[in-house]
């Protein structure tokens, strides 16, 4: 069995979970990095170097916001690395972080839910169907990015299982 990096105290489900984030993401990059280097998988109506620009800068920032999940279980998310200037070897805090993942699980959710829409609607130019020819290129598509419905559920689960491992409980309004 292959050794997942984690600090011990990190649920073994919140581990394989932080790590397979990265992994879902990757499919949906390679198709956008094949899309802009002229692989045959869509129809790209002006081919132009911004939105080439566009896509392989999607691709990296949804990469690198993949990989902050990680840091949910592992000690660059409890102490910011050293070579951090102003940061380095200081806490990180667990709210602030518990607040930006939850709050990029709700973001998630809401993108994956409008483009869901958006497919099974057909609407207009938005739609990445519209610009696929066959039922091949359309299989692929749904292969690809499919995975990403799973990067909401996932990385709000850690961020949950971050929060409990860091101490942070709810704590009853008194008067």
């Amino acid at each position: 069995m292959m050794k997942l990096k984690a600090l011990p105290d990190v649920p073994r489900w919140a581990v394989v979970a932080a790590h397979a984030v990265p992994l879902i993401v990757l499919p949906s990059g390679v198709w956008r990095v094949a899309l802009t280097f002229g692989a045959p998988v869509a129809r790209v109506d002006e081919p132009t170097l911004g939105l080439a620009a566009y896509q392989l800068g999607l691709t990296v920032l949804a990469e690198l916001l993949a990989f902050l999940t990680l840091g949910l279980v592992r000690e660059w998310g409890e102490v910011f690395p050293r070579r951090l200037p102003f940061l380095g070897g200081r806490p990180v805090g667990a709210r602030g972080a518990t607040f930006a993942a939850l709050a990029g699980a709700g973001g998630l959710a809401a993108l994956t839910a409008w483009f869901t829409y958006v497919v099974v609607a057909g609407i207009g130019a938005y739609s990445p169907v519209a610009h696929i020819d066959g039922s091949f290129r359309k299989a692929l598509l749904y292969v690809c990015y499919l995975p990403l419905a799973a990067w909401a559920p996932l990385l709000a689960a850690v961020a949950i299982a971050y929060r409990r491992r860091r101490g942070l409980t709810s704590t009853p309004l008194t008067p």
